[in-house]
């Protein structure tokens, strides 16, 4: 489970999160949408201890990510596709986390078969990769040690469209499985096939959450969202 408590985080002038609180439970995807510099991106690094919180807490499987023990065994994370080395081979880095984690090298090929990277794909050096490649190495090094938790910072970047479905099967099946996914896009129509719940956020606050039974009713989650990012694009201006 993930939990967000009362979470603000400031940069000198600059309040990137304000008072963010917002749960992600077990067996569930959490869409976490907003426009980019919305602060999606700065919560997910206070969740994984990347950056200090200000204020408030947040919380992985109810302890602080830093104080897991072996958290990369426990949560699953891309925050970057972009951060692998570019000189190795996409096998390379997955090997290079099965030692750091103490799992067989059989876990690797498990996942190459999972994320769809095949075995002359897999033995190509990252600087060749396209972005939608990299994309599935970062989740599949995510995936490496089988954790209780995801957190994905728009990992559908560069995925084509059958990607695109893929990865939500994928995510779907994770969470049915018993996986809690904290899923950011700025993309609607990417989160809401797969997402349980659904947390809008711009200009670092929590605007709106609920299941998205709940954001479809009156005015429909599409308008909805539309009305928030023209909100926020509004008081940007």
């Amino acid at each position: 489970m993930i939990e967000f408590s009362h979470v603000s985080k400031s940069y000198k002038r600059v309040r990137a999160l304000d008072d963010v609180s917002f749960t992600v439970r077990e067996g569930s995807v959490t869409g976490f949408l907003g426009p980019n510099g919305a602060g999606k991106s700065t919560a997910m690094r206070v969740l994984v201890g990347l950056s200090r919180a200000t204020s408030g807490s947040a919380t992985v499987l109810g302890r602080p990510y830093a104080e897991l023990d072996c958290p990369g065994s426990q949560v699953g994370t891309l925050l970057d596709a972009g951060a692998q080395h570019p000189g190795r081979t996409g096998r390379e880095i997955l090997t290079l986390g099965a030692m750091t984690l103490g799992l067989p090298r059989s876990r690797v090929g498990e996942v190459l078969d999972m994320v769809g990277l095949t075995g002359r794909e897999s033995g190509r050096t990252v600087r060749g990769y396209s972005l939608g490649m990299r994309q599935r190495l970062g989740i599949g090094h995510a995936l490496l040690g089988r954790p209780r938790v995801l957190v994905l910072d728009e990992p559908a970047n560069g995925l084509d469209p059958q990607g695109i479905r893929w990865m939500r099967e994928l995510l779907r099946d994770l969470a049915d499985s018993g996986c809690a996914v904290l899923l950011s896009s700025h993309l609607l129509h990417e989160v809401e096939r797969v997402a349980d719940h659904i947390v809008m956020i711009g200009h670092g606050r929590v605007l709106i959450q609920g299941t998205v039974e709940e954001l479809d009713r009156g005015r429909g989650l599409e308008q909805t969202f539309l009305d928030l990012t023209a909100a926020t694009d509004r008081s940007a201006a």
